[in-house]
């Protein structure tokens, strides 16, 4: 590691908070009688103590700011807190710098107890060692004792790095002998980092964590969605790709067959009605080609550079497809799909288990059916047959779900299993 101890500040460095800040702030204004200012004049109220916003940019006194401040409280806390979104990419970083020993803490003029609200409800609190914040009633709080509250009794500035989205940021870091490092994605004006004196400025989350990590970017996780048809897969995909978008993990959402341009020229000859016919050793080969070149193009690029990949099927899919339903055995199966699975296997599988009854019914609802949608149903059971087998085979990764409840029920048991993997 570069340095022995890493400080962040909160908002525009580490968490995407503007929204709920600048429409907070326009309630208080509204409900004060005065007028709201422009989105130039409201982002200037992130990152700094609010009393002091209030004063400079609004006009109040000292008494007065402090009662919008109370009137924005009445919004923010209960709703303002959680129109946010960690950016993408900071929890990898901050998973590979606890994981590599560094320190690791938050210094921000936000009340302490809202840092750490937003930091468990986003699960990044678990690589994060201390959290430096102000107190509900304090006016305002120089940033340079924030930092040094932040680094643990006896720490050498010399050996910590600060990252800031504003001047006050970069000029406390320096003034106390850190490397102080800017984050134009944040909400700083033009110029404002470098001329505050920042020891460089980065414009992505990626950049900066290229220079912290020295490039050494850690594995990322991959994800696969296995069900049979009408299992809800694809409404449970879009909402975990979210979910972990906001907590600030990079991820890529691919599928097979398909998630490549190779691979989604084969996908449409496997599926398409056109193909009627086609024999049960051609599908799966077809399958296994479409299977290599998504591995080799999409999914083991991304999780070599740290991202997260939900794949809706993978290798199971055949196993359980082609093996049991159209009978060619688990032995020919992964003997051609070999080139594949080698290079990448899945880190966690989620199964969604639902009745052939439900999931027909579900399927009715939807797009046209596709080549192996219109099997008979005992083919959809030998197919049933083959995700048992998988499931038995693998109890510590294939994590089953039952997907015949309500969509938001079904998506608490995804988040619960997704997150015990991160």
């Amino acid at each position: 590691m570069k340095f022995d101890y890493y400080l962040f500040d909160f908002d525009g460095t580490i968490a995407e908070t503007g929204e709920g800040i600048r429409r907070s702030v326009a309630y208080a204004l509204e409900r004060l009688g005065r007028p709201v200012p422009g989105e130039d004049v409201l982002n200037r109220f992130i990152g700094p103590p609010l009393h002091d916003s209030f004063v400079e940019l609004c006009g109040f006194d000292d008494e007065g700011a402090e009662h919008a401040i109370e009137v924005y409280r009445s919004r923010y806390i209960g709703t303002g807190l959680y129109e946010a979104s960690i950016y993408p990419g900071i929890a990898q970083l901050l998973r590979a710098l606890h994981e590599g020993g560094a320190y690791v803490a938050l210094a921000s003029a936000k009340p302490e107890m809202m840092v750490e609200r937003l930091t468990k409800h986003f699960g990044i609190d678990r690589y994060i060692d201390a959290i430096s914040g102000t107190t509900l009633g304090r006016h305002s709080a120089d940033k340079r004792d924030l930092l040094l509250a932040a680094l643990p009794e006896g720490a050498d500035p010399a050996r910590a790095c600060m990252a800031g989205d504003r001047s006050f940021d970069i000029e406390a870091g320096k003034a106390l002998g850190m490397t102080a490092v800017g984050t134009d994605y944040g909400y700083s004006i033009e110029g404002e980092l470098a001329g505050a004196g920042a020891d460089l400025v980065f414009d992505t989350v990626s950049e900066m964590t290229d220079w912290m990590l020295e490039g050494e970017r850690p594995r990322g996780l991959f994800i696969t969605m296995e069900g049979s048809d009408g299992c809800g897969k694809s409404t449970q995909i879009a909402r975990l790709k979210d979910w972990l978008t906001r907590r600030g993990y990079e991820t890529v959402l691919t599928r097979e067959p398909g998630g490549c341009p190779i691979s989604e020229r084969i996908r449409e000859v496997i599926l398409s009605l056109d193909s009627k016919g086609m024999s049960a050793e051609c599908e799966a080969l077809l399958y296994a080609a479409s299977r290599v070149e998504h591995v080799r193009e999409v999914i083991e690029p991304a999780i070599k550079c740290g991202k997260i990949v939900i794949c809706d099927r993978f290798l199971d899919s055949s196993i359980a497809y082609q093996a049991y339903g159209r009978e060619l055995g688990e032995d020919f199966i992964r003997q051609i799909n070999a080139a594949a699975a080698e290079r990448v296997r899945p880190d966690v599988t989620i199964l969604l288990e639902v009745d052939r009854e439900r999931a027909r019914a579900r399927m009715a609802k939807g797009a046209p059916l596709d080549r192996l949608e219109m099997e008979k149903e005992d083919f959809f059971e030998r197919v049933r047959r083959g995700y048992e087998a998988v499931k038995a085979q693998s109890p510590g990764r294939v994590f089953a779900i039952d997907a015949g409840r309500t969509i938001d029920e079904v998506f608490e048991d995804v988040k619960s299993v997704v997150d015990r993997s991160l």
